[in-house]
């Protein structure tokens, strides 16, 4: 086998036409109609990758990506959003909440294999749990996502922690906008480039004096680096 995955999808057909799709790509699949199965079988055993379709009676997708990336058990799990809607809100909505990638419907069956591929192909180095990224007092615990500045722990968003350790993995180097919009939001994510500006603008707010460490590269990106300046937007 080459993964887990679990499907939450109410289609029935669309689920079937899925797990077929995925169990002949060598994947062991499990689909679930509703939230309500879902988690029972969450409480056996943890998938590799979650679908997910936003649009499900009850508790929609939206609230159970909440649940996942809102637990410390489930934080890193990847999870690709399947909707029919398609609008660039309900993209940034859906991304900033945590998910890997989105897919809209209707879609192609060898479309969604290869973002399923890409996503466990960008998620696998993620197997360094263990690793704790330290730069100037500035401390992020990438097992536990836990992040302190000096001595205060501080509270990120998803999407503020992935950016934070991509920052701090890459110390001293200058990251274009482009390349963070591909490791943080997904390398399909067509979204304006004022969305890294406006994370890097909490992230510099929250970490307070460790953020000017956060530096401004004009024309280019950012950068991270012991050595602190002004740090404009």
């Amino acid at each position: 086998m080459t993964g887990k995955i679990y499907l939450v999808e109410d289609d029935e057909s669309i689920r079937e036409l899925i797990l077929y799709a995925l169990k002949s790509s060598g994947y062991e699949a499990h689909g679930f109609g509703e939230a309500a199965g879902f988690w029972k079988e969450m409480e056996a055993g943890r998938p590799d990758l979650i679908l997910l379709d936003i649009m499900l009676p009850g508790e929609d997708g939206l609230e159970i990506l909440k649940r996942l990336k809102n637990s410390s058990d489930t934080a890193v799990l990847p999870v690709i959003l399947l909707t029919a809607k398609s609008t660039e809100y309900d993209k940034v909505k859906g991304l900033d909440l945590g998910a890997d990638d989105y897919i809209t419907k209707p879609f192609g069956v060898m479309e969604l294999l290869s973002r399923i591929r890409a996503v466990l192909r960008r998620v696998s180095p993620e197997k360094n749990e263990g690793q704790v990224l330290r730069l100037d007092g500035l401390t992020v615990d990438l097992k536990r996502r836990l992040v302190h500045a000096g001595a205060k722990e501080v509270t990120l968003t998803y999407k503020e922690f992935e950016l934070l350790a991509y920052l701090l993995k890459n110390q001293g180097i200058v990251l274009t906008r482009d390349q963070m919009m591909e490791q943080v939001w997904g390398f399909d994510y067509e979204g304006e480039s004022r969305t890294v500006d406006m994370h890097i603008k909490s992230l510099r707010q929250k970490l307070e004096e460790c953020g000017k460490m956060i530096q401004t590269i004009r024309g280019v990106g950012y950068k991270i680096a012991a050595e602190k300046g002004e740090a404009p937007v």
